[in-house]
């Protein structure tokens, strides 16, 4: 039977991205015209796994204008989704790429409130869902003034019908899943440390933390992000090393969002963990290659993955 897969984002966006020639203060900077894209973790994992040609539910919250233009975004991209109104106003995340320099500058607003009635339709939706996912993703930042004990009651709902739960998320938000128990999470080394409290892991310490977690029942994978340096996948029995392969940057938004999309594909068709992490580390950095928010192409992908797949 097919496995399927939920995604819950909490805190969604619009995201704008466009480019100027030399960000500098004070002056008028002329831009090109602004690209608009659905973002937010979740919804970012969802985008990736249909570009995978593998379908999912994505839960989001949506409200005002921006709300809208969020959806109608979404309605393109032929996702199966499941917006909930709230009262507040979706945020929009800006992106601006220097083409000269070529560095990229990212701004990344808060969000806004979500009311405890809002919460309890949240709660309400998950406790619907019947049967519940093989996999369930949460992922992406809290809205402002959201307790993270209640991202950790959702995780507890969904493992109670029998999901695997993915968190991909930071902060406190990140301790209060784990603390639940989860299946897999994929911190960055950043927030590895930050989790066991320290400015920077060693090596050798990163193996440590992780295998605590997963000593404990915290997590069944863990899965540490090293940026251009690819990642490593730490199970019960299991250190997978892979590099990332080279590419020309782009852009790094949705990077991580895409990284988790492209594990899943393969836990859903039940590869290894090995083609797992590789998948995840191509789809990854093929979203790299591609300009503004636009995640990564199927073809960059598979061909990345290819690469990998025949290191040596």
């Amino acid at each position: 039977m097919k496995k399927s897969v939920l995604t819950i984002t909490l805190n969604p966006s619009v995201d704008k991205s466009s480019s100027v020639q030399n960000i500098v203060p004070r002056l008028k900077l002329r831009c090109k015209a602004p690209k608009h894209e659905a973002g937010g973790g979740g919804i970012n994992v969802s985008r990736g796994l249909a570009r995978l040609g593998i379908s999912s539910d994505v839960f989001f919250t949506s409200g005002g204008r921006t709300g809208q233009l969020l959806e109608e975004i979404l309605q393109t991209e032929r996702l199966h989704t499941f917006p909930l109104d709230i009262s507040t106003e979706t945020r929009e995340n800006f992106t601006v790429t220097d083409t000269v320099s070529k560095e990229q500058y990212r701004f990344i607003f808060p969000g806004g409130k979500l009311t405890l009635k809002e919460q309890k339709k949240i709660t309400d939706f998950v406790d619907r869902i019947n049967p519940c996912p093989d996999f369930v993703v949460f992922s992406g930042s809290l809205p402002p003034g959201v307790d993270p004990i209640f991202l950790s009651q959702l995780v507890n709902k969904c493992k109670a019908k029998g999901s695997n739960v993915i968190v991909d998320t930071s902060g406190e938000a990140l301790k209060t899943a784990i603390e639940a128990g989860l299946f897999l999470i994929k911190p960055s080394v950043r927030e590895l440390s930050a989790f066991v409290g320290k400015d920077k892991l060693e090596d050798s310490e990163i193996e440590q933390a992780a295998q605590r977690i997963i000593s404990r029942g915290k997590a069944k994978i863990v899965v540490v992000s090293l940026g251009s340096g690819g990642a490593v996948l730490f199970s019960e029995n299991e250190k997978i090393q892979v590099a990332a392969p080279v590419v020309k940057v782009k852009s790094t938004v949705g990077a991580g969002d895409s990284m988790v999309a492209g594990m899943l594909s393969v836990l859903i068709n039940g590869g290894d963990h090995k083609k797992m992490i590789s998948m995840g580390i191509a789809c990854g950095s093929a979203a790299t290659m591609t300009e503004g928010t636009g995640l990564f192409t199927k073809e960059n992908a598979e061909r990345l993955f290819n690469d990998i797949q025949n290191q040596k």
